[in-house]
This record gives structure tokens, sequence and C-alpha cells, in this order.
């Protein structure tokens, strides 16, 4: 299996270009595997991520992955990078982590426009950027980082008092 490296229990298979997750990676590594790196491919659909009912870690980075993002529970995941996807509605996916991921602690997701900065848009700035926090923390008061940052004791009692408010608007 080219491509494939398992360390322990970890496992990668980054830069396959391939659309979907491979049936075999589940079948061969879902069982033990803690962190599963599959970065750097043409994913579009997590259809197959269910064989991986142990995972801690999740790395999906720069894959096409969209609004029609699903994810099957994952109850010890407390690490989940999604960073340059085709990710726009905020609300939507933050609903869903909510109910499949309670674990979760780490959330990136730079690089797609449901998280607005400088990476995405030259026309937002850092207080887009701060009302997407508050928003993001609202919904996953657990978070301990987003995004490259220590989430705050600060940003935690403005998403208390504030985060409802906050929603990103959907660009159209």
């Amino acid at each position: 299996m080219a491509g494939l490296v398992v360390s322990g229990t970890q496992v990668s298979y980054i830069g396959q270009d391939c659309r979907e997750i491979p049936e075999h990676l589940g079948r061969d590594c879902g069982h033990f595997a803690k962190r599963l790196d599959l970065s750097f491919n043409l994913l579009r659909s997590l259809e197959g991520l269910s064989a991986f009912r142990s995972l801690e870690e999740l790395i999906l980075d720069n894959n096409l992955l969209g609004n029609d993002l699903v994810l099957p529970g994952l109850p010890r995941l407390h690490t989940l990078t999604l960073n340059k996807n085709q990710i726009t509605d905020l609300e939507c996916l933050l609903d869903h982590l909510a109910e499949v991921t309670p674990a979760l602690e780490y959330l990136s997701l730079l690089g797609n426009v449901a998280c607005p900065n400088e990476l995405v848009s030259l026309e937002k700035d850092e207080e887009d950027y701060k009302r997407y926090r508050c928003f993001v923390l609202h919904k996953l008061p657990n978070l301990k980082f987003l995004d490259a940052r220590k989430v705050t004791r600060q940003e935690r009692e403005e998403a208390l008092l504030r985060g409802s408010f906050m929603k990103v608007v959907k660009p159209k």
C-alpha cells in the first residue's frame, strides 16, 4: 500500500489524490488508529471513517470537503483540523460537531470561507475573526484551542454573553 505510513497508533495517508477513504484503510487500521492524517487528498466525503471508532486526532487539511461534511460519532476525538477545505456554512458545521464530537478541544478551520480572516479574503479583518471565534466558542464551549490560538478566559466570557449574536453571515 504505497503512501500508507503507520507508526504505533498513528496512521497517515497523505497526498494520495484519493476522493474517498479507501476501504482497506479502515479494514486494516481502523481498529487501532488513534491519529489519522488524510491531508492533501481530494476527499469530498468521509464515508468509511466509521471504521475508525477510537480516533482522538483527525487531520483533514487541504481536501475538498464542503458543507455536506458528515462525521460519524467520534466520542474520543479531541483534535480536528479542517484547514483549507471548502466549508462555508459555519453554523451547520458547528452544530454537527457538537453532536458527534463531544470531547473536541482543538479545532482548526483556517483557509475556509467559514473562517473569516486574511487567509481567505483581504476584505476580512481582525474584528470579523473575533466575532467568528466568539460564535464558535458559543457553539463549542469546551474548546481549548481554536485555529492557531489558545482560547482565553476573556473569550469564553464573551462567548457566554454575546456568542449567540455573533453569527457570521454566510457569503452568497
